[in-house]
């Protein structure tokens, strides 16, 4: 009996070798990705301090890590393009639910027509300087003036968190970076995939209708997403902070999958949707902020990473001379073309087209759309990618930390916010009330200004002010000072009345709105 069970069960040292050797690579990417994630985190320390965009840092430690530094082994064009699509669905996400729409919406029809005509000019101008003055094919030409056109989100939202801009700047360069990803990626697609097949693009009123097609249903397919998702996420989710920040982001996600499953633009529907999502007043709005941010930080650092992974230094060289041209073409002709033809238009100041001709900032799109004519088979665009990741390093480098400046010389840098203001709907929805936190920023002119005069409507009440880390219930004659923390409590009908009246007071005073019916 003793030898039959021993023989029921395998020898000792079949079950230390049959233990996978993939449990120890697992081991060894997790130390590598944890190691590689606090060293990310700890770089924002140092953006910070240089005024260097964190991408820069991210490609850096790409680079380390790859085949000419540390040795590891990444040349996958196709999961690149795959997982960079993945990061950027993620990225529009948490652009998408941290925008205010009042911030966005007074520039978005000049915002549109820069993601759409604005694409345009910049592609058309940027392949005639790389078919006459590089001697590129008109295939190539073609595809590095598209896949240049798009301005990126990361860069761009990072960006303005540092750049004290007017709204309406700020809110024109938000709603183009979340818009312009999905023309460019159509057109991208079509010239590399019509190319690789020999035929090229069919033709170009074609092209357009199809490019005005997708964005059409994309766009449907978004809005309709986000709002029955977010409707659908208050029901069956409601209770939990955590749980509702899932759904949310799922939602986005949702948008992207179904308008792409119908052949229409999923970057178009995800930034729609989680537009929609952001700015429905629904509940746990902090949470869901907090987890998109999170997500979204994640993502930048997971694709910079990568990109910087799949390089290889060792072409860098012969790309440093087109890039410059090609830079200085984006840079100081097209994109002050597309500025012109897409904002004049509307009114918009020569220097607010001044600084959004500097402030288009390049990133990980035109990087990970020069993976396409590769994953393609388009013939004659090997150096396609390294030439795009040189230029967006070279051009970062100028245009990142020189933006406050451009800004304060053009007259610009009054802030985006005259002070901040964080919302989160607390568990009090049973009651129906909500919790807004408000911090009385540095230029808020909320200072000095005494709680009765605040006249917030009837049913809000600032419940608690927290001033040197000390709270008190504050009296009707309380004054406010810079730097003070107020918790305002109010109904949730009154929510959107409450932030308006708290946002006049801030920028005018106590004499805001004095003169018509509150």
């Amino acid at each position: 009996m003793p030898g039959a069970a021993t023989s029921s069960f395998p020898a000792p040292t079949s079950v230390v070798t049959a233990e996978p050797d993939n449990l120890h690579a697992l081991s060894i990417a997790l130390l590598i990705g944890a190691a590689v994630l606090i060293v990310s985190i700890a770089a924002v320390r140092l953006s910070t301090r240089s005024g260097l965009p964190s991408l820069l840092i991210y490609l850096g430690i790409g680079l380390v890590l790859g085949n000419r530094g540390l040795g590891i082994d990444f040349s996958d064009e196709e999961l690149t393009q795959v997982l960079g699509y993945a990061a950027l669905v993620l990225i529009l996400t948490e652009g998408g639910v941290t925008t205010k729409w009042e911030s966005i919406r007074p520039s978005l029809a000049p915002a549109a027509a820069l993601a759409t005509l604005g694409a345009v000019v910049s592609i058309a101008v940027v392949a005639l300087a790389a078919r006459f003055v590089l001697d590129m094919t008109w295939t190539s030409a073609l595809l590095i003036g598209a896949i240049l056109a798009s301005t990126d989100a990361a860069a761009v939202f990072a960006v303005l968190r540092k750049v004290p801009l007017p709204r309406h700047v700020s809110g024109m360069l938000e709603a183009e970076s979340g818009f312009n990803d999905a023309p460019v990626v159509i057109i991208v697609t079509a010239l590399a995939t019509g190319s690789a097949a020999g035929a090229g693009v069919e033709s170009w009123w074609s092209l357009v209708v199809l490019i005005t097609l997708e964005l059409v249903i994309g766009s449907a397919v978004g809005l309709a997403v986000g709002w029955l998702g977010g409707r659908l996420m208050a029901r069956v989710a409601g209770g939990s902070s955590a749980l509702f920040a899932i759904g949310v982001m799922a939602v986005s996600v949702l948008a992207y999958a179904a308008a792409d499953v119908v052949h229409a633009s999923g970057f178009i529907a995800c930034y729609l949707a989680s537009l929609v999502l952001g700015n429905s007043g629904l509940p746990h709005r902090a949470a869901v902020s907090g987890f998109a941010t999170a997500l979204g930080w994640l993502a930048q650092i997971g694709l910079f990473v990568m990109l910087g992974l799949l390089a290889d230094p060792a072409g860098f060289g012969r790309e440093i001379v087109p890039a410059v041209v090609l830079g200085l073409v984006l840079l100081l002709l097209a994109r002050p073309l597309s500025v012109l033809a897409s904002c004049t238009p509307f009114g918009i100041p020569w220097r607010t087209q001044a600084f959004l001709s500097w402030a288009g900032l390049r990133g990980a799109v035109p990087v990970v759309l020069a993976t396409v004519p590769v994953t393609a088979g388009t013939a004659g665009v090997d150096g396609i990618f390294n030439l795009v990741f040189v230029l967006v390093i070279l051009f970062t480098l100028v245009q990142a930390p020189t933006l406050p400046w451009v800004a304060h010389r053009l007259g610009l840098d009054r802030a985006h916010h005259t002070f901040d203001l964080a919302l989160e709907a607390t568990p009090f929805d049973d009651i129906g009330a909500h919790l807004l936190e408000v911090t009385v920023g540095p230029r808020s002119r909320l200072a000095g200004v005494q709680v009765y005069e605040l006249r917030l409507p009837s049913g809000a009440n600032v419940a608690l002010v927290v001033r040197d880390e000390t709270s008190f219930v504050p009296k009707e004659t309380t004054p406010l000072r810079r730097g003070d923390q107020l918790l305002v409590v109010t109904p949730a009908a009154l929510r959107s009345t409450v932030e308006k009246r708290l946002r006049d007071v801030s920028r005018q005073g106590r004499l805001a709105g004095w003169s018509t019916a509150d």
